[in-house]
């Protein structure tokens, strides 16, 4: 006896855990989104490349301090070399070589070209007669530029910026878009959870009416079609609650893996509207051309099209490189006289590149890359006009979505309301059941219209938020917290 009051006790237990529910508003199920979904954990494995994509730009004008060494080198075979007669001949050689180089880079953001200062120490042993020689540059200075009429880096200081604030405003998007998959998710478990209600209530209904069938068809009131119809109906109401458990199921599981939620038994509460706002087209149009990432990427693919331009124009023609460098020297078999005495070494190299007769390749490059440019700006135009229509029509619709939500919810009290007359009216028997499942079926539809026009209300919402980056309803911009990448 105790053992099957201890079994009955944990199977109560586990009924009553098994029967736990979690319950989420729409705005804690956004928040729990923009820290747990897929969807944020992607977000931030991409924005992770445009960060340290801009690092290293602003790190590539910072000093650069380099150690290039070269360990022992050991060699001990024949080589051919030139001697002072002009003549080739073959010598042994035995010996190891080690260098070191210590250098500091500069980029000149202004000239385009890289400015460096070296220290360089090498060392020869030569074991087929037991010397060794030590060859120095305490300070050198030299400078190389690949072209004289191209600077490459004046055009990425226009474009890494803009390229780093359009990650940073598509992270705020995507993080609005997380809003919106949510309220999606959300409301198909919504309606859902209402669908399965109604199917369980109606079959109760329908249960119900065909047990008063029954007697009514027992004391001839009414005819075996009558009957049969209501049996039928009870028939098609358990086959609905059957495929809305299923509907139900899934929806769940979107939702609860979608959060990260450890359970599936959610219980969910319809959002209240929202408290009245006005959004002029001229306000929306103003905080988008301010806050979103399109605007940014108008005027960097304008400014990328110059330079790709540039770059053709610099080196299509006249193509010149310069590489000077200028320092002090000293060569000898004993290491400490190797700093006394420097000998100056200067060099100055000037390339000129010409092209004489190239057959138009020339001409078709320059031409290309102007067609290019020519067809971006006419994309861009494109894409900010439909830019501007996008908000625009979202605006003026946003502006009637509260309209169909009071028109909703007006056809839905006056369906069920009209839904429980038709019902009182079928039992007294004055009217026949075609008449009570049109009333149902009218009660229902006009439920799930309301569900369907407040997941819309939410829906344009959320997508008025992601268009402008601006919150209405606190009138302020859209921001987020700023993301620390270790």
């Amino acid at each position: 006896m105790k053992k099957i009051i201890i079994s009955l006790c944990f199977l109560i237990t586990g009924i009553t855990l098994g029967q736990e529910k979690q319950f989420i508003t729409l705005d804690q199920a956004i928040a729990i989104a923009q820290e747990k979904s897929p969807d944020y954990k992607a977000l931030l494995n991409q924005n992770q490349a445009s960060y340290w994509r801009y690092r290293n730009y602003k790190a590539s004008f910072l000093p650069q301090l380099r150690l290039d060494a070269t360990l022992p080198q050991y060699s001990n075979s024949i080589n051919r070399i030139t001697n002072d007669e002009g003549e080739d001949i073959f010598v042994q050689t035995n010996q190891s070589r080690l260098e070191g180089v210590l250098s500091l880079n500069q980029n000149v953001a202004l000239t385009g070209g890289t400015l460096s200062f070296s220290s360089q120490l090498e060392r020869v042993d030569l074991f087929s007669n037991d010397a060794t020689r030590f060859a120095v540059v305490p300070f050198s200075i030299n400078y190389r530029q690949n072209s004289l009429f191209y600077n490459e880096f004046k055009w990425d200081k226009k474009i890494e910026p803009l390229l780093y604030e359009e990650a940073k405003r598509e992270f705020i998007e995507n993080m609005e878009q997380i809003s919106l998959n949510t309220a999606r998710r959300y409301f198909a478990l919504l309606k859902a959870q209402m669908q399965t209600k109604i199917a369980a209530s109606n079959l109760s209904n329908q249960d119900t009416l065909f047990q008063i069938a029954k007697g009514r068809f027992k004391m001839g009131k009414i005819a075996e079609n009558d009957l049969l119809q209501i049996e039928l109906s009870v028939l098609n109401s358990k086959n609905n609650v059957t495929t809305n458990e299923i509907s139900l199921k899934r929806s769940s599981q979107n939702l609860a893996r979608y959060l990260e939620l450890e359970t599936e038994n959610i219980s969910l509460n319809i959002p209240k509207e929202l408290s009245t706002f006005t959004v002029t087209v001229e306000k929306a149009l103003e905080e988008a051309n301010s806050n979103r990432k399109a605007v940014i990427e108008f005027r960097r693919k304008r400014i990328q099209a110059e330079k790709e331009v540039a770059e053709v124009r610099g080196s299509n023609r006249l193509q010149v490189r310069l590489n000077a460098n200028f320092g002090v020297s000293q060569q000898g078999s004993v290491f400490n006289d190797l700093f006394m005495d420097y000998n100056q070494q200067q060099r100055v190299t000037i390339s000129v590149g010409i092209p004489i007769l190239d057959w138009g390749v020339s001409k078709s490059r320059r031409k290309l890359v102007e067609a290019n440019k020519d067809l971006i700006n006419t994309n861009v135009e494109q894409d900010e006009q439909e830019f501007e229509q996008e908000i625009y029509l979202h605006v003026l619709n946003w502006q009637n979505q509260r309209n169909f939500l009071e028109t909703a919810q007006k056809a839905q009290e006056i369906a069920i309301k009209r839904y429980d007359i038709t019902k009182k009216r079928f039992i007294l028997g004055k009217i026949t059941i075609t008449d009570l499942n049109i009333a149902l079926q009218e009660k229902d539809n006009s439920v799930l219209r309301y569900l369907n026009s407040l997941e819309q209300f939410w829906v344009d919402y959320y997508t008025l938020r992601r268009l402008t980056l601006y919150d209405f309803m606190k009138n302020r911009k859209i921001e987020v917290n700023d993301i620390i990448y270790d």
